[in-house]
């Protein structure tokens, strides 16, 4: 199946699910740091991407008729090893460096910290919607959060390593 190889990246994340479009472009923009982008055209383009998943049977697509938001949930015809999932690496040279590594790595963090945040803020909205389904929630919700943290570390141990290299290099 042809899906651009940053979307299926972004949407084979284990724990990326009951996502937005805006979501995945939140992630697709943090990855590919290019001010150039229009942010309009890359969420119409992830939507035709997510459309094609839809259509195949790896994702629903469900409405929300109180704020129309589209959310969009894996089944479990969602096949990660189908998908041509490549850890992105703009510009990447045959030698790359561990700064530039590290950079790498720190984007992609960042990209899975912000799709994070947007599932726990689903389960916030769920919540407001359903508030009878929050033993089931609840639990969902504190992982998520957990894992927030967690992913929040590694951005900080990377921006650590980060700043000791550009100060090694003013001395």
């Amino acid at each position: 199946m042809k899906l651009d190889p940053l979307v299926a990246q972004i949407i084979a994340v284990e724990n990326f699910n009951h996502f937005t479009t805006s979501d995945v472009r939140s992630a697709y923009l943090a990855l590919k740091n290019d001010p150039s982008l229009d942010p309009n055209s890359v969420r119409r383009n992830n939507y035709a991407e997510l459309l094609k998943l839809v259509k195949r049977g790896w994702l629903n697509k469900k409405s929300s008729n109180i704020k129309g938001l589209t959310r969009f949930s894996k089944t479990d015809l969602f096949d990660v090893s189908n998908l041509s999932v490549n850890n992105y690496k703009p510009h990447a040279s045959p030698t790359v460096d561990h700064h530039q590594h590290l950079l790498t790595k720190l984007k992609h963090y960042k990209a899975e910290l912000l799709l994070n945040i947007g599932e726990s803020e689903a389960y916030k909205e769920l919540y407001s919607e359903f508030p009878e389904l929050v033993d089931d929630i609840q639990p969902q919700y504190n992982a998520a959060r957990d894992n927030n943290t967690k992913i929040l570390g590694k951005i900080k141990a990377i921006e650590s390593l980060l700043s000791k290299e550009k100060k090694v290099e003013r001395i």
